[in-house]
């Protein structure tokens, strides 16, 4: 009895001496919840002139506007006018009017506004009149989009656009429209001065009609015509300044109902944003290329050096309507007979989500087409967009 007494004893001094071992285990942990919670940082005030106050997330500056994240109202654009006193606890870098935008490293503090004056905390405390300041980022969209090199897949956005029509009666076919455009551009903010730009371009139209010999013929025998237009083009911008760049640029065409069997395009330039705004934007350009035009048989193919005169205008419309419009004389400086041009205009009206519904046109001039060919193709196009993102 004693033997199991004592036994007994015993498993329940381990019993207490784990919970007591548990407990004191535990204890940092109760202590240290607490601390924790009283670590979080305390939200982002900004106070109006006329008293009026917001809590919620500075997200950037640029010039004397300021975009701060609320819970209560949403994303807020409001001048710095109308700004009383901001403070923050996030890490930004400032950048002021005249600052060339280089890939250094720089430091981000936390960043305060009182008295028209914008203070940034830190290692070295600076303080900026409003007037001179050029942008407020935080710091990780600064390390993102001034530090970083994207890679060859990163950053890209564009549109994909579809459209199909089937005939079935006494004449039967089909036409089939496919079109892609790709843009990047580097920063992907659109707050930053642009370093480089890329675009991909490419427009397939296909169709065929059978019309059956009326009347029958024996044996059976129809009319069958074709068409097949195809255009691609690749653009690469090397942004000098804000709005001068060069550029490098190649363009590949065929047109059966033209009689073009491939012409390409090879060459480099110089371009220039005209018009640069949030509503809209024009950019013009020149260049000087090498050209070859390869005809259907037995019209002999032409080797050529040309130059490209374009244009490109894009604008927002209300409710959210796009408007782009593009146009391109292309002259040839050894054969002055082959010249040719191209316009385009088009309308994106948002439908449902990232899907629009897409009404083009595009009219295609070639001055040197092979015997019986018209010099001008010209299509209308609709179709259902598609926005990747």
């Amino acid at each position: 009895m004693n033997a199991l007494h004592n036994s007994i004893l015993k498993r329940g001094h381990d019993v207490w001496s784990l919970a007591l071992l548990s407990l004191l285990a535990s204890a940092p942990l109760l202590t240290v919840v607490p601390a924790r919670a009283q670590t979080n940082p305390a939200p982002d005030v900004i106070v109006f002139t006329n008293g009026d106050r917001l809590t919620g997330k500075l997200e950037r500056e640029v010039g004397d506007s300021i975009v701060f994240k609320s819970d209560s109202a949403g994303e807020v654009t409001v001048s710095a006018s109308k700004v009383k006193e901001l403070r923050s606890n996030g890490q930004f870098v400032v950048l002021q009017k005249g600052e060339t935008v280089t890939r250094t490293s720089r430091t981000p503090g936390p960043v305060s506004y009182a008295n028209n004056v914008v203070t940034v905390s830190g290692a070295k405390a600076e303080t900026i009149p409003v007037p001179d300041i050029s942008y407020v980022m935080d710091g990780a969209t600064y390390n993102k989009e001034v530090l970083e090199n994207p890679t060859p897949l990163q950053g890209w956005n564009g549109a994909i656009t579809g459209g199909a029509t089937l005939i079935r009666a006494t004449d039967y076919g089909e036409n089939f429209t496919l079109g892609l455009g790709l843009i990047r551009a580097i920063p992907t903010v659109p707050f930053l001065p642009p370093r480089t730009r890329s675009t991909i371009n490419v427009l397939e139209t296909y169709g065929k009609l059978t019309s059956p010999a009326i009347p029958p013929t024996t044996p059976p025998s129809a009319a069958v015509t074709k068409t097949s237009i195809f255009h691609a083009d690749a653009e690469h911008d090397k942004y000098f300044n804000s709005r001068l760049y060069g550029l490098a640029g190649t363009s590949f065409d065929h047109n059966f109902a033209q009689g073009l069997d491939l012409q390409q395009i090879y060459g480099g330039g110089i371009g220039y944003t005209v018009i640069q705004s949030p509503l809209q934007q024009l950019d013009v350009k020149a260049d000087l290329h090498y050209e070859r035009q390869k005809f259907f048989p037995p019209t002999p193919s032409g080797n050529l050096i040309g130059s490209t005169f374009g244009e490109t205008y894009h604008r927002n419309l209300p409710h959210k309507i796009v408007f782009n419009e593009n146009g391109s004389f292309i002259p040839s400086w050894n054969n002055s007979n082959a010249y040719s041009a191209i316009v385009a205009a088009g309308l994106t009206l948002p439908a449902y989500k990232r899907l629009s519904v897409s009404l083009n046109m595009l009219d295609n001039y070639l001055n040197n087409p092979p015997p019986f060919y018209n010099k001008n193709s010209f299509q209308f196009i609709t179709g259902v967009t598609y926005t990747l993102r």
